[in-house]
């Protein structure tokens, strides 16, 4: 018995470029409506949202049967935080708010197995098939198999990002302008120059250190993310897809009444 493999990596590794979309919702029939769409990749939070490991195992377990790859952004805390989501079967986990390459370093250390790192050794839960993997290969597999994105999103790791990209364990940077442009002291100016230089700097320096880069994107900067190296492009969100189309109803509906009533007056 095998591990399952990650839908993300293999595409990755092909050169090819992965979607992904943001869940903020907990339930899983979110999951599945994403999955069902043909997104490569989910994105369930636990850094901004209450969601607890019930509901995120529920996410798991909805993703694998849609052979979809689920990508948890962990909080940060201690090292069972860090590996929950991993023992639950995710495709991988997303560490925000790396701040240096000791952080990053210990990332690894709490992450990854031997020869790569320490990892606490289980081996019972989801992820070795509940015991039936061989203890090695599980080992093995799951520094293989299951991905680390660490997240940029400050302006101070930015000084030993060359270290950071280089450790070993270490799959993706996935660059975050939201938290960014807050460190620079210009949030939310997606167009300020620091912010533009940084974005173009994480995928150069992934790319010349072997790693993957990531970010958020749209249909209008798709194009140009691509041709940065960036292969990993989160394309929006859930509560915003269901904003915009909630918003358009109400629209569409008070337009139509308004002037049915217009018309007709009183009675309609």
């Amino acid at each position: 018995m095998e591990m399952r493999r990650s839908k993300v990596l293999d595409k990755l590794r092909a050169g090819e470029v992965v979607s992904c979309i943001k869940l903020n919702l907990y339930d899983s029939r979110v999951i599945e409506i994403a999955a069902l769409s043909g997104m490569d990749c989910v994105w369930s939070d636990m850094e901004h949202v209450p969601n607890d490991f019930s509901a995120v195992e529920k996410q798991i377990l909805a993703a694998k049967a849609y052979n979809t790859d689920i990508l948890v952004r962990v909080s940060r805390g201690s090292y069972s935080d860090l590996i929950k989501p991993m023992e639950m079967d995710a495709s991988g986990i997303m560490i925000p708010h790396i701040m240096s390459l000791a952080d990053a370093k210990n990332v690894v250390k709490m992450t990854r197995f031997h020869p790569l790192g320490r990892r606490p050794i289980d081996g019972g839960n989801a992820d070795g098939a509940f015991g039936n993997i061989d203890l090695c290969e599980y080992i093995k597999q799951a520094n293989e198999r299951r991905f680390v994105c660490i997240q940029i999103e400050d302006p101070e790791p930015l000084d030993e990002l060359e270290e950071i990209a280089a450790l070993d364990g270490i799959d993706m940077l996935f660059f975050g302008p939201g938290d960014f442009s807050q460190g620079i002291g210009a949030p939310g100016q997606w167009d300020h120059h620091e912010l533009l230089k940084a974005r173009k700097r994480v995928a150069a320096v992934a790319l010349e250190h072997g790693k993957f880069a990531g970010t958020v994107g749209s249909m209008g900067s798709l194009t140009e993310l691509i041709s940065l190296g960036y292969r990993f492009i989160n394309m929006g969100a859930d509560v915003l897809g269901l904003g915009q189309y909630f918003t358009g109803i109400v629209s569409n509906f008070k337009t139509t009444s308004n002037a049915t009533h217009s018309v007709y007056g009183e009675k309609i």
